[in-house]
């Protein structure tokens, strides 16, 4: 078993190592364009072009199935990724976590990037899942850009500054761009009230990696014999991981894996 993903950098590692905790026995293909990012305050047309060559890099190496694990490539690039890919490659996209946020009745805040901050898709989402519930739409400026780098110092600025934007009583965190995932506890420690329960962090990475199984016809396999297959593709060079993957916990599980080229 093969599994693609691309982003445009290093936001899809989440998604990686949840198809790592769930099948150790599949090939991983990596895919991001640094070249090119970030994709974010492109325009639509920019972000399906690349989006499209770094699938396609991707998709050379014959994998079982493609994970778009980055919303704004899924914002904008979904239909023309599906209508060069599929049949023959299953392309699974990614969506904001929204409809599960609001299990607890609210209030919920959606984390995402300036652009897709009050955008029609996020808009569209909220009326369709979050209707009922008071949501709070925070922009976070730069917040992508130093995950990307590993920069603490920008790190712990920018979660600062979302989290003086979030609301007092939120009870969920929609974290609306993958990136964010791998700060997950940074951000919930940066959200959380004294006195207050714990604030729930919703994330994609896991419900992603689940569809991407069902849509080839796997299930878990969480105690099969781990692969040595790792390959990744940065702007279509193969190369080893990045040195700021190495600074989450997820691109360390990848890591541990010796690349194939």
């Amino acid at each position: 078993m093969k599994i693609a993903l691309m982003d445009s950098g290093i936001g899809l590692l989440a998604a990686a190592a949840a198809i790592r905790r769930l099948r150790p026995d599949a090939d991983l293909v990596l895919s991001s364009d640094p070249d090119g990012m970030p994709w974010g305050p492109r325009t639509p047309e920019y972000v399906t072009a690349h989006a499209l060559d770094v699938a396609r890099a991707a998709a050379a190496h014959r994998p079982d199935a493609l994970i778009v694990a980055c919303n704004t490539a899924s914002v904008h690039a979904l239909p023309a990724l599906r209508a060069a890919l599929e049949p023959e490659l299953p392309v699974i996209g990614t969506v904001p976590a929204i409809k599960p946020s609001v299990g607890g009745g609210g209030p919920v805040a959606i984390w995402a990037t300036p652009a897709t901050t009050g955008s029609p898709y996020q808009h569209g989402l909220i009326r369709e899942f979050a209707r009922s519930v008071e949501v709070t739409e925070v922009p976070c400026p730069g917040l992508a850009d130093a995950v990307q780098n590993a920069d603490e110092a920008a790190i712990d600025r920018t979660v600062a500054a979302a989290a003086a934007l979030t609301p007092r009583d939120v009870r969920a965190v929609v974290l609306g761009c993958t990136h964010y995932e791998l700060v997950a506890e940074r951000i919930r420690a940066a959200v959380h009230r004294p006195g207050l329960p714990p604030v729930e962090l919703h994330g994609s990475a896991d419900a992603v990696a689940a569809q991407a199984l069902r849509r080839i016809g796997a299930g878990p396999a969480p105690s099969a014999e781990p692969s040595t297959g790792l390959t990744v593709l940065l702007s279509g060079r193969s190369t080893d991981l990045p040195e700021a993957a190495l600074a989450y916990a997820e691109g360390r599980l990848l890591g541990a894996v010796s690349p194939a080229r």
